[in-house]
């Protein structure tokens, strides 16, 4: 990594940011601060302006900041500047047109915050959208053992909200490719993007607690004393987006008969890095949990070249 930015430079490009900091992670905080910075470069070399916190100011006014990570957020939808391709665009105008039952994710991020991880996801998988034939051959080629064939491409998306017969949460894929098994059954692998965030510990809710062991336990997909080396942890968002795999493998409808839980993340983000590995190490079946980093699934060669180019110049830091 280059030499470490100065509060000063960071000042003066509106990307003084407390909440880059990780505590007595240094390697980590500065590489949060160096991608909030390569965003906000990346914003002036395109030639769009400052947004600020919030990011949606109040009309009757109220303290307001620039920050230079992000758009004004009429400018963003309104151009779409966020999104690097028309199909990533598309992706977005059209999930953003309709509303799956409880969900929860936020639009002004995803239109304004150039370090918004779900924005990346439409970035890296909006082109699959458009192309089903391209995002199965994509699909084969970042994950070879996966069977049938792409049959949809789905943006922040959960098969439930809040219904007890998946997670009874409000957990959701950032993105989700939907396998045509070609026997009536289909599979899915439910893909989360990390970019810019760490793992936070989080309890879950004592209430929600016996689906979660439930759905665990089932899957005999853990080893011994994995359930407290989860639950309360910083690992505890990786186990729930996979328990929420693992619940439509154990759906009683029988429809989903294959399904991989996948972590996606820029190989600095080292944060993620080791909790996907201490995760996996939490694994006696592995089968359903995977991660890759940003530059695996560019390195493969599969995408459009312009997409390719667009993506390393705007994610990935030289």
């Amino acid at each position: 990594m280059a030499e470490v930015l100065s509060q000063e430079e960071l000042e003066a490009a509106h990307c003084w940011e407390a909440e880059d900091r990780v505590p007595r992670r240094p390697e980590l905080t500065e590489f949060r601060r160096r991608l909030r910075y390569h965003q906000s470069q990346w914003r002036e070399a395109q030639g769009h302006p400052l947004g600020s916190q919030p990011i949606a100011p109040k009309p009757n006014g109220g303290a307001v900041r620039l920050v230079g990570s992000r758009l004004p957020l009429a400018y963003a939808q309104e151009t779409g500047a966020n999104f690097l391709t028309v199909p990533a665009l598309d992706a977005a105008k059209a999930r953003t047109s309709i509303v799956e039952p409880h969900q929860s994710f936020d639009h002004q991020r995803l239109w304004a915050d150039l370090l918004s991880s779900v924005s990346m996801g439409f970035n890296l998988f909006g082109d699959l959208a458009a192309a089903l034939t391209l995002a199965d051959r994509a699909v084969h080629e970042w994950w070879p053992d996966v069977p049938g064939t792409v049959s949809e491409v789905r943006f922040a998306h959960s098969p439930g909200r809040l219904d007890p017969a998946w997670l009874r949460n409000l957990v959701a894929f950032d993105v989700a490719f939907v396998l045509d098994l070609g026997d009536g059954t289909q599979g899915i692998v439910g893909v989360v993007t990390a970019y810019h965030q760490v793992n936070r510990p989080q309890p879950p809710k004592p209430r929600r607690l016996p689906r979660y062991r439930e759905i665990t336990e089932t899957s005999g997909a853990f080893g011994p004393g994995a359930l407290d080396a989860v639950n309360g942890t910083e690992l505890i968002h990786i186990w729930l987006d996979h328990l929420l795999v693992l619940s439509m493998l154990q759906h009683p409808s029988r429809t989903w008969r294959w399904g991989r839980f996948v972590v996606v993340h820029p190989a600095g983000n080292t944060d993620f890095a080791e909790a996907c590995d201490r995760y996996r190490d939490l694994l006696v079946d592995q089968s359903t949990f995977s991660s890759s980093t940003v530059e695996e699934l560019l390195d493969a060669g599969v995408l459009p070249a312009p997409t390719a180019t667009a993506l390393r110049k705007r994610y990935i830091l030289r």
